[in-house]
Parts: C-alpha cells; structure tokens; sequence
C-alpha cells in the first residue's frame, strides 16, 4: 500500500510492514538537512499508523548511506559560515543541535521495532543512523566506517552512547580510532550486525523477520518492550526497570490484548489483538524526563 511521499525517500506499507527506502542513488544516499527532515517525518507516520507494526530502512541503489552530502566542499561542517539550512536546529543560545542526532533520538522513541536491512556502504551518520535502530541485517557487500576523526570530526548522531552498548568500549573506540572502513562480516563479528545475507537474499531476510513479528505480537507490548530495553541501558538500577515493568504488567494484564494472547494459546489459534498503539499505549513512566539540550 501506498503511503506519504517524501523528497528523498520511498515508503511503502504492505501488510503491517513499513519499507522505508533511502532514495538519493546517484549521490551514494548521502545524508543532508532534506533526508534528516524527512526520516524524522517518516518515523512520525509510522508511529501514527496502527496498520504499521514493524518498520524496515534500506537505501536504494549501490549504498545505504555513504555519510553526509559533501557537496558543499571543506565547509560542509562549518554551520555558521554554511547559514540558511545548516542552521535549521539552532538554538536561541546559538548552539547548534547535529542533525544525525536529532534523527537517533527520534528513532529512539519509536513505538514501532526497526530493522536496518544494510545494502551497501554505510559511513559516518549511515552507520552511527543505523545505531539507534534494533537489529542489523546486512549484505555481504556491505561495509562500514565511523571515519570521523579522518575528517577532522568527532563521533555524532549520539554514538557515543549507542554504539559501545552494542559492541562494547574497546571495539567502538577502535573503530572510531582508526577512522577504517571494514567489512560486514567484521561488524558481524564484533556485533554490531545480526546477520549477513547474500544482495538478493537481503531484503527478503529483513522481511521475514519484521513479518514475526507482525503476525505474532501485540502491537503494545511491542511498544512498551521497545521502551523498556532502550530506556533501561542507561538506567543507574534495576529498580527503575523494576518501576516500570510492574506498571506495564498491571496495565497489559487486565488489557483486551492479554485476554486475547491467553485464549488463543489455549484455543491454538492465531491471536488477533484488539488494542492500539494510538490509544492505547499505558504511561508506566510517571518519573521519566526527557533531558533538555543546553
């Protein structure tokens, strides 16, 4: 099914599973302020579309995002000689938010499971885009690079806080170290990505597992998992995953979908849930703040 259209990406919704498309093949999908709007857009529509329960990112063509579009030369960085869109997210007190960081906060509060299905290239904000996402499919064409530091750079898009806790400190300060492009199966071995597929077998993969999910699950407790692993690897206890999860379970347990989930593992039927994530989704973070940038 046909959804919004949007400058640089495709997006389609086909039974429960939202394909998101990184659409600027002859620039290598490299990311700009036009491609940043439009994933935080993209994430806004499938959180309000209950026909969406799982969500897939690819890129078109050769790569899935070869890194920023460079084609503004040595001052591609420079905001503030750069003006106009550059300086989109700027703040009153001029400081100026990164743009693959406000994308990574807004995938983390995604109601919906993503799946990186990672086709080619995947450099600088396409790798560190790729962090905030929940499972890593990759081509065996693919490869990787945090080449920040080769560019006079520093690691953005919050990857300092992602990427060690999915790889752990030693493997994400050598990778952004070095600034070296390396091989998927490289990334698969220290864990970044799930699993590799040949090309043709990749979006298949990726489609299959976003299809167990969707005709297996609640859309809620999908929500409210997502919410509960995410906002618990930074939590300072398991009391404050323990909070949580007991309001979830009072919540769930009296809900439509937990009647349903019962009686149809008792009946061996397939389960058709009844709640939504539009209305409702229970708030078991009554201590939660959102921090503010400064």
């Amino acid at each position: 099914m046909a959804g919004p259209t949007f400058e640089t990406l495709l997006y389609a919704v086909e039974e429960g599973v939202a394909v998101v498309t990184l659409n600027r093949p002859e620039k290598l999908n490299a990311f700009n302020t036009q491609m940043m709007k439009d994933l935080i857009s993209v994430f806004d529509t499938t959180d309000a579309d209950d026909a969406v329960r799982a969500v897939i990112v690819t890129g078109s063509g050769r790569a899935f995002c070869a890194g920023a579009d460079l084609s503004a030369g040595a001052q591609t960085f420079d905001y503030d000689t750069r003006g106009g869109e550059a300086l989109a997210a700027r703040t009153e007190a001029g400081l100026h938010r990164d743009g693959g960081g406000l994308l990574t906060l807004r995938i983390f509060d995604s109601l919906k499971p993503v799946i990186a299905a990672v086709n080619g290239a995947a450099v600088g904000i396409g790798a560190t885009m790729q962090l905030a996402m929940d499972i890593r499919l990759a081509s065996t064409e693919a490869r990787y690079g945090f080449v920040f530091a080769r560019r006079g750079l520093n690691p953005e898009a919050a990857s300092s806080w992602f990427l060690p806790r999915l790889v752990g400190v030693q493997t994400a300060l050598e990778w952004c170290y070095t600034g070296r492009l390396f091989p998927a199966q490289e990334a698969r071995d220290r864990g970044l990505v799930r699993s590799l597929h040949a090309p043709n077998d990749l979006l298949p993969g990726a489609l299959a597992l976003a299809r167990e999910i969707a005709d297996n699950t609640a859309p809620v407790s999908i929500a409210i998992t997502r919410q509960l692993i995410w906002r618990m690897a930074g939590a300072a206890h398991p009391m404050d995953a323990h909070r949580a999860d007991s309001r979830g379970i009072q919540a769930r347990g009296r809900s439509g979908d937990a009647r349903e989930g019962v009686a149809s593992f008792l009946e061996k039927r397939p389960a058709n849930y009844p709640d939504r994530v539009s209305s409702d989704l229970p708030d078991i973070w009554p201590d939660w703040d959102v921090p503010t940038f400064r």
